[in-house]
């Protein structure tokens, strides 16, 4: 059975949905093992030593390439490590794989950091920042646009086929919201998101630890997310 260390938060979702859209089920195949963010868990010793940057998720597969348990961290790396376990949602052929990876690589370097950014100056910030708020709501909206422009040409973000670009953006667009977007200025990615919150896979992920999370309103949870905490020397 495969282990994920794991909360419900975007990028926790994008490996439940992968786990699930390859096949897997919950308790059966994968066991989701709750990383209360909040509360701190991801300091601990046992953790550190499958996911040095503090972060879930992290998975543990007994049953690596090579027959041996491996750990990984970081989302990316686990849903280009699961579609290549499964040969699932990451095409064979170098262009169109190359293709899916540069898409994979904007949201992990592009749509995840910056719409973060959103949420906290514009919710968890304990001051409202003119400047921060500005800067990260128009990044988000300009994020948006370059979507909506590639959805023009395409049934999927990638291409036409759904892919583990797919998987690694939807879950960041959940809370759109949050990030001060209007979908009546993306239409393309707005029917684009309603199928992919269609699919089962993507139901059933999305739903892993739901009811474990709780809004970050007390002061300890945002010292251990924000402050102190999280800059301590470990």
């Amino acid at each position: 059975m495969i282990d994920v260390y794991t909360w419900p938060t975007p990028n926790g979702h994008k490996v439940h949905i992968m786990l699930e859209e390859c096949g897997l089920r919950l308790g059966r195949d994968w066991q989701a093992h709750p990383v209360n963010i909040g509360a701190g868990d991801q300091f601990k010793p046992a953790f550190l030593a499958i996911s040095p940057n503090n972060k879930i998720p992290a998975l543990v597969d007994p049953n690596g390439p090579d027959g041996q348990p491996i750990s990984l961290f970081e989302s990316g790396a686990i849903l280009v490590y699961l579609a290549s376990k499964f040969g699932r949602f990451l095409p064979a052929t170098d262009r169109e794989r190359f293709k899916v990876l540069e898409w994979l690589m904007f949201q992990m370097g592009g749509v995840g950091p910056m719409l973060g950014q959103a949420h906290h100056f514009r919710i968890y910030a304990p001051e409202k920042i003119g400047y921060a708020i500005d800067r990260y709501t128009n990044e988000a909206r300009r994020l948006y646009g370059v979507m909506d422009r590639q959805l023009a040409h395409h049934a999927h973000i990638a291409g036409d086929d759904y892919s583990i670009a797919d998987i690694a953006i939807f879950p960041w667009l959940r809370s759109w919201q949050n990030q001060g977007i209007d979908w009546a200025d993306y239409p393309r990615l707005k029917a684009w998101f309603d199928r992919i919150a269609e699919r089962p896979a993507v139901q059933r992920g999305v739903a892993v630890l739901a009811d474990a999370r709780k809004p970050l309103t007390d002061d300890k949870s945002r010292d251990i997310l924000f402050g102190k905490t999280q800059y301590a020397k470990r």
